[in-house]
């Protein structure tokens, strides 16, 4: 049976830990590698390694930097099809929305090619009599990130492809349940680091694990910052232990993303682009559409009926398929979880108009396969409602106003992304000042902003103070350092006791 091994200074590690996990393929249910575990003593050795490279890494030049970031994008860009393959066969996503994942991310690395232009500080000449003032974004050091299973290539690009470029050396611990196209990544930038003739071993290491390698990220005192996508719950530990130890911390958690539709709206391309939102990768998306909400019962009952339609015609097939719009769910585990709640959903009183529970794919009857499920009348005092489901579970919730519609996301416990679907610039422009969430989509069902622009939702979706990529990403991976010089001539002056001020 295969083994995915850590990845560390530049070559494969197997670790002293006899600790080891099952990745499965969603697509039969079967294991089809071991995974190894690593312990707290496997991840010093690849914190010892990225320590040792970042004094040389984080004195190249931008410049140089930056050639490896180009080198970079170009093997992932002609590596496609195979770290797609590689991605579905263990997350279950269908080949197309793997390519998209790895696209994802590299928009980011493309951002983090400009890290020349980026990282420049501030000069003002003349700020006093012969004084200058400059300031510079120095690197951090070692620093790490732990990612979700759902973006196997996007979000870890997202996290080390802006703090490498800034001159620091990255720890990624990425999901167990689909750990190779991380190590995959990790040996594409050692030859993306050959191609532009720089030393980068040790700069980008992968170290597998559970909660004994979390923790230990977090109680490291080498390791400056971490970077965290999951729920909400484990975010919150995440930011806090952090933030206990001295680390620097920006922790992404769940989301329960709203689509509000009006009665203006085009409904023919509004329920089109809710379907793929809410069951595009079987709705395990942080950034999933799993909440309808139509303006008025004529909206709602137009609404219902179209989704009806569409879900009819919804292929559910394995990853490999082309004709498949979505595949199985990631484990088994995860997909009882998902049958528990539609079972919740009917006991809380909501109406289950598509039942997705007991789909079986025909020569694929041990895959993690669920069908689309939809509930209607859902109430925002359910607990169907207030969770994040994380799967191929779409609930219509029924608004009389938009008054009520903006109130249904703005007072729910996650704030990352919602939409709105209109034709009137007033009420879009009224939604967006009003709307208590991070990112919002004006007839847009998916709204993550582009790479450089920053991600980030509000409340219990997100813990830290800076979002995601962009230059949010600079300033969250790098420090201030300020300079004040004068260069004195003339006559000694005397001593000044009091603060100096620019009058």
């Amino acid at each position: 049976m295969r083994s995915i091994r850590h990845f560390v200074n530049g070559q494969a590690f197997d670790g002293a830990s006899d600790r080891f996990g099952d990745v499965f393929d969603p697509n039969i249910g079967e294991v089809q590698a071991k995974v190894a575990l690593a312990s707290e003593a496997d991840l010093d050795v690849a914190v010892q390694a990225a320590l040792t490279a970042q004094i040389k890494w984080g004195a190249t030049n931008p410049q140089r930097r930056a050639r490896v970031m180009f080198e970079f994008k170009r093997l992932v860009e002609a590596r496609m099809d195979e770290l797609a393959a590689l991605l579905s066969s263990e997350h279950g996503k269908v080949l197309a929305d793997s390519r998209g994942d790895i696209q994802r991310g590299l928009e980011v690395i493309e951002f983090a090619c400009g890290i020349p232009h980026a990282q420049k500080g501030e000069y003002t000449e003349g700020a006093g009599p012969g004084i200058d003032v400059y300031s510079m974004r120095q690197p951090l050091g070692v620093v790490a990130g732990i990612t979700p299973f759902n973006f196997p290539a996007m979000i870890p690009m997202w996290m080390f492809g802006v703090a490498i470029a800034v001159g620091n050396t990255f720890i990624l611990k990425p999901s167990e349940k689909d750990p190779s196209v991380p190590v995959r990544l990790g040996e594409l930038f050692m030859e993306a680091g050959a191609a532009a003739g720089q030393d980068v071993k040790g700069v980008l290491n992968v170290v597998h694990g559970d909660k004994v390698c979390v923790d230990a990220i977090l109680h490291h005192p080498l390791i400056k910052a971490v970077s965290f996508v999951g729920s909400s719950d484990i975010a919150q530990y995440v930011y806090s232990t952090g933030a206990a130890n001295g680390k620097r911390v920006q922790a992404m958690g769940g989301a329960k993303n709203h689509g509000i539709i009006l009665p203006d709206a085009d409904f023919d391309q509004a329920v089109k682009d809710i379907m793929g939102a809410a069951y595009g990768s079987a709705g395990e998306r942080c950034m999933a559409l799993p909440v309808v909400a139509p303006v008025g019962a004529k909206t709602a009952e137009t609404v219902r009926a179209k989704l009806l339609a569409e879900i009819e015609t919804l292929k559910v097939g394995v990853s490999s398929d082309p004709a498949a719009q979505y595949g199985p769910v990631v484990s088994a585990a995860h997909r009882k979880k998902i049958e528990d709640y539609i079972a919740l959903g009917v006991h809380e009183g909501a109406e289950l108009v598509v039942d997705g529970r007991g789909f079986k794919l025909q020569g694929y009857e041990q895959g993690f396969f669920i069908g689309p499920t939809l509930f209607d009348h859902v109430t925002p005092t359910m607990k169907t409602y207030q969770d994040e489901i994380f799967g191929p579970v779409l609930q219509i919730v029924r608004a009389e106003t938009l008054d009520e519609a903006i109130a249904l996301p703005s007072k729910h416990q996650y704030g990352n992304g919602v939409a709105i679907f209109t034709r009137s610039g007033r009420a879009a422009r009224e939604f967006a000042a009003r709307v208590e969430v991070g990112m919002v989509g004006i007839n847009v069902p998916i709204p993550v902003p582009v790479a450089y622009h920053t991600f980030g939702g509000w409340k219990r979706s997100a813990f830290g103070d800076t979002n995601q990529h962009g230059m949010e990403g600079v300033k969250f991976y790098t420090k201030v350092k300020t300079i004040t010089a004068r260069w004195p001539e003339g006559d000694v002056t005397d001593s000044a006791f009091v603060i100096p001020t620019m009058n």
